[in-house]
């Protein structure tokens, strides 16, 4: 719908001042007033024109008026048609303008007992309108003196009678009581605009802010209907239920069908609001979510708000404060602990240079080596949870990234770069990613280290396929590792990224949960994919490049 626009550098508008807009609108309903005016004035000269022969002073001059009334306001009336936005001296030039026409109109007809005189008062309250300030008042003192003039200048010369000065008199008390009354009621008026602009100004900047900060949050926020259809959500909720990009959530197309969990906990709600929905996962992939249910609209209903929390912050915090307690304890006791332990491998060492140990010996000499490692690897780790630094992003491109890291990692291992075969697949136009280059590589190398593990343990070599794709939105890109291990049991599958948590007696237990510690940190997703491929396939789905960490 097209609107008149207002030049930006227009100063604002006084409380008891109408706008520009609502200046022009009301002087064009004015302007088509004064038209059919004169048209009416111009039509009555030619259907009686002999009864006006008789009775007006000067009806030349007042036939050349009426004309020259009706040019004016057409000419008026084109120019606005054309765009023309007149200014407030325009408007203040054509009150003043139609005062002292209507005047001369009245002094050449029959003089103030005229008809004409209340077309005057029309014209004093529309510039009392228009411009509802002392200029009002000078219109209504200008009009009271052109018609005292008229009848004392019919009275002087032409022998009038004297109740035409006082039919002037009165006319004179109508126009000043028409323009105090209007200035006022146009004053509340104004102010009661103003404040109601007002008011809807702040109530549709803080709609802007609401919504920014919905839009913003991490909790998802769904709108329902009683049947189950979205009418309203934020850029979280799409990309925990869809992976829809952020970018379209003013869009709720991408959610128009309700994931099969989501749906069955809003029916069991509906029949019993006091019952707690079970978390549940949109994707194999996902994070597992929570959702809470409440009517919008207690009285009639009509809408379901629904919260969705990403389950893996709430374990991650409980988490994260356990293993921050731990930390604290071992970084206490961390140097109390490493000395002993210093001294039993060093006496495991000279043990093993005597010459009179038998196999045996030499077997236990191996298990206090193996686990000193351990213990040792645990405190390292643990210790690196509790100082690890905050991540800092950078946006890249994943297929050239994921090359460089290929390369640099075949020449750190320590054996040969012919007998570690890591294969590489990328797929075409991949999304960037921003994330720590240094925190996602290390993720990188524990997963890689691990499935060369495994490999080599279930084929006889170390053996690694990584793939980089794109999710099924478009927007996201992941990279997936896929060992040719034994793979992990259905019901270890759950418990993979707890801490301290392995199926290797040489493992500590805390490498996946640390790789999905620093994921969680740049906004990324480490999942265990489910397929029936042989090994196990781990797979990092990184944030939406729109999305600032």
């Amino acid at each position: 719908m097209a609107v008149d626009t207002i030049p930006e550098t227009e100063p604002s508008p006084s409380p008891i001042a109408p706008t520009r807009r609502q200046q022009f609108k009301l002087f064009r309903v004015y302007n088509h007033y004064r038209l059919v005016v004169s048209l009416v004035l111009l039509g009555l000269l030619l259907v009686d024109p002999e009864n006006f022969y008789s009775r007006f002073r000067l009806l030349e001059y007042y036939q050349a008026g009426v004309s020259g009334y009706l040019s004016l306001n057409v000419f008026v009336g084109l120019i606005m048609f054309a765009g023309f936005r007149p200014s407030q001296r325009h408007i203040t030039l054509s009150i003043l303008l139609d005062i002292l026409v209507m005047h001369g109109l009245l002094f050449t007809s029959t003089g103030i007992t005229n008809g004409l005189a209340n077309l005057v008062i029309v014209s004093v309250a529309a510039g009392n309108i228009l411009t509802p300030s002392r200029v009002g008042t000078f219109y209504a003192a200008l009009a009271a003196i052109c018609s005292l003039g008229i009848s004392a200048w019919a009275f002087i010369t032409l022998g009038e009678p004297a109740d035409d000065i006082v039919r002037a008199g009165s006319l004179g008390i109508l126009y000043f009581a028409a323009a105090f009354v209007l200035q006022y009621i146009s004053r509340r008026m104004m102010r009661s605009e103003a404040l109601a602009t007002s008011r809807a100004r702040s109530i549709a900047e803080l709609e802007k802010i609401n919504q920014q900060i919905i839009q913003r949050m991490r909790t998802g926020i769904l709108v329902l209907d009683r049947y189950g259809s979205i009418r309203l959500a934020n850029a979280a909720a799409e990309e925990l239920l869809s992976g829809a990009s952020a970018e379209d959530h003013a869009h709720p197309e991408h959610l128009m069908i309700l994931p099969q969990p989501l749906k069955l906990g809003l029916e069991t709600w509906l029949k019993d609001p006091r019952k707690r929905v079970e978390p549940f996962q949109p994707s194999p992939t996902a994070p597992f979510l929570q959702v809470n249910f409440t009517q919008l609209d207690e009285e009639r209903g009509d809408h379901i708000l629904v919260f969705i929390e990403d389950m893996s912050k709430v374990t991650q915090q409980a988490q994260q404060m356990k293993l921050a307690s731990l930390g604290r304890l071992t970084a206490g006791i961390a140097h109390e602990i490493r000395n002993p332990l210093g001294a039993i491998s060093h006496a495991a060492q000279l043990m093993e240079e005597s010459p009179h140990l038998d196999q045996g010996d030499h077997q236990m000499l191996d298990i206090i080596r193996r686990h000193s490692r351990r213990v040792n690897g645990i405190i390292e780790n643990v210790l690196d949870l509790s100082r690890r630094r905050p991540a800092n992003p950078d946006l890249l491109e994943i297929g050239p990234w994921l090359e460089e890291f290929r390369e640099d990692f075949l020449q750190t291992r320590d054996d040969s770069a012919t007998s570690t075969r890591i294969s590489l697949e990328i797929a075409p136009d991949l999304p960037p990613a921003r994330f720590d280059k240094s925190q996602i590589e290390q993720v990188m190398v524990n997963l890689c280290d691990n499935g060369l593990r495994y490999s080599q343990q279930q084929i006889g070599e170390p053996r690694l396929h990584l793939r980089a794709d794109v999710t099924d939105d478009g927007e996201r890109t992941y990279v997936d590792v896929r060992d040719f291990g034994p793979g992990i049991e259905p019901g270890e599958r759950s418990s993979v990224f707890e801490p301290f948590f392995t199926t290797d007696k040489s493992g500590t237990g805390l490498g996946l949960y640390l790789a999905r510690e620093l994921c969680e940190a740049n906004q990324a997703h480490l999942s265990l994919v489910v397929d029936d491929q042989p090994g196990c396939c781990f797979r990092i789905t990184f944030a939406h490049p729109g999305r600032m960490i």
